[in-house]
């Protein structure tokens, strides 16, 4: 580091008049992850900027990104093979719904009254048969770097799409542009994130921002969306002179886009954390109670009543991680249903079809589902044969292995056909037969409704190369 950039670190980036704790107490910086970035410098990032090709976004509309993690049977639930051996269709029976032609599973009786408003996506394919670096798959729309070696985040990830709304996307009425909720994807037993869930090779600083924590109990509370108690609103108006010491970050960077977002990204936390109605869209509270009982008890139902909330008030990407009782399990934590795969499902979907169910009926009600993109999937699906062993010895005769080859996305809204199906797998519910989709293509889908070009570039820091932000073919055909 040259010594004329060591004296604007210290001048610019650590005024004298303000120390790290006051920048911390302003309430909220920290989820933007500006903290972090300002005492760590900023040199090779803002050189490295100035090569993106930043393109805005168009008109703000909104996706829901529901990741089921785990990979759930889309045999046994929205891809049922009535017809197949028994070893193949299991237990469960297919039922009608408000859809002509669509059976889904008697597990979902509420989502078959909503199924008008679904196109089921049953041609999902990938070729990665392992948890992390399938959800990385999945959630950054690119093949992991190391495919089926890791399950944990690492410096040169793919950027998650949440993070590229982040950094791309629209934000609108002092919100941030891309929130997670409730949590990010982890194996508590290895207490770190799944790989693609940051900003990668982007830089952290583009992380959405993340709401950790349960909707569903009655203390739940968003840090950092309100001033502290001992911060009052004036101390806050005073604090403004931060402002133009970010200003003069921009003037030293003087990196065109770079120092653009960086001012622009403090302006969104100042006007977050000042706002009354940015507080009241996290506060589930202000929702009638039969509204709240109606989406479920549980730490999903209420995240996906918080997701509604969300875009209402414009936010362009929420992302909501299944979470459930079952993370401390070893073998078969969520919907990864190794062992006792029936029973276990006979809990799980009660959860998701009343939760998902009154969200679609939520969207529709409110006018919202013309132009928000729901989409719902898990990192795979699961083995057609009942015990089959495919990749995780721990499989059962009662279980299902992991089954990446094809599997079915949930897909409702922003103009997509309603009570349709998308694509074939074949009679046994084990490959492709008809349209297949890649995760790729299902990100260039969701990043062209919100307006982002998926084809243009970023520059990766770390690597010192650029690249397009999505590899896909937005689907644009959905006969």
């Amino acid at each position: 580091m040259s010594a004329t950039w060591h004296d604007h670190q210290q001048s610019v980036i650590r005024p004298p008049r303000v120390s790290r704790r006051e920048w911390l107490r302003v309430g909220g910086l920290s989820w933007l992850g500006l903290n972090e970035l300002l005492l760590r410098g900023l040199r090779h990032e803002a050189t490295a900027f100035g090569n993106d090709q930043t393109k805005p976004a168009g008109k703000a509309k909104r996706c829901v990104f529901i990741f089921l993690f785990g990979g759930p049977s889309h045999i046994d639930l929205w891809d049922m093979k009535p017809h197949a051996p028994e070893n193949v269709r299991g237990i469960f029976q297919p039922i009608a719904t408000s859809a002509a032609g669509i059976q889904l599973s008697e597990l979902l009786p509420n989502l078959a009254q909503q199924a008008d408003k679904l196109c089921l996506l049953r041609a999902m394919t990938h070729g990665d048969p392992v948890h992390g670096t399938a959800c990385s798959q999945v959630i950054t729309g690119r093949p992991h770097r190391r495919p089926g070696t890791t399950d944990t985040l690492a410096p040169d990830d793919w950027p998650s799409l949440s993070a590229t709304v982040m950094r791309y996307g629209k934000a609108v009425g002092g919100m941030p542009s891309s929130v997670v909720l409730p949590w990010y994807l982890m194996f508590p037993s290895q207490g770190a994130r799944i790989a693609g869930q940051s900003g990668g090779l982007m830089g952290e600083m583009h992380n959405a921002f993340l709401i950790d924590g349960d909707p569903s109990r009655a203390d739940f509370s968003v840090p950092g969306i309100r001033l502290p108690s001992d911060v009052p609103a004036a101390r806050l108006l005073r604090r403004e002179g931060l402002l133009r010491e970010v200003d003069d970050v921009r003037r030293v960077l003087n990196e065109g886009p770079r120092s653009q977002l960086i001012g622009d990204q403090y302006r969104q936390a100042f006007s977050m954390i000042s706002g009354e109605q940015t507080a009241a869209a996290f506060d589930l509270d202000r929702e009638p109670p039969a509204t709240r009982e109606r989406y479920g008890p549980h730490k999903f139902g209420q995240s996906l009543l918080l997701a509604r909330r969300l875009v209402e008030r414009d936010v362009s990407l929420v992302t909501i991680n299944w979470d459930d009782e079952t993370r401390d399990e070893k073998q078969s934590p969520f919907w990864d249903t190794h062992q006792d795969n029936f029973n276990r499902l006979k809990k799980l979907a009660p959860v998701f079809d009343r939760a998902f169910a009154a969200f679609l009926f939520d969207l529709h009600e409110r006018g919202l589902l013309d132009d928000t993109l729901v989409v719902a999937l898990g990192e795979f699906g699961r083995s057609p044969k009942i015990g089959q062993f495919t990749q995780n010895a721990a499989t059962e005769k009662t279980g299902r292995d992991h089954w990446p080859h094809v599997f079915t996305a949930l897909v409702a809204g922003g103009g997509t056909p309603r009570g349709h199906i998308f694509g074939a797998s074949d009679r046994l519910g084990a490959y492709v037969a008809d349209k297949p989709v890649s995760p790729a293509d299902l990100a260039a889908t969701m990043l062209t409704h919100l307006g982002v070009d998926p084809s243009q570039r970023y520059h990766a820091p770390l690597l010192g190369e650029s690249f397009p932000i999505c590899t896909g073919h937005p689907i644009r055909d959905w006969s």
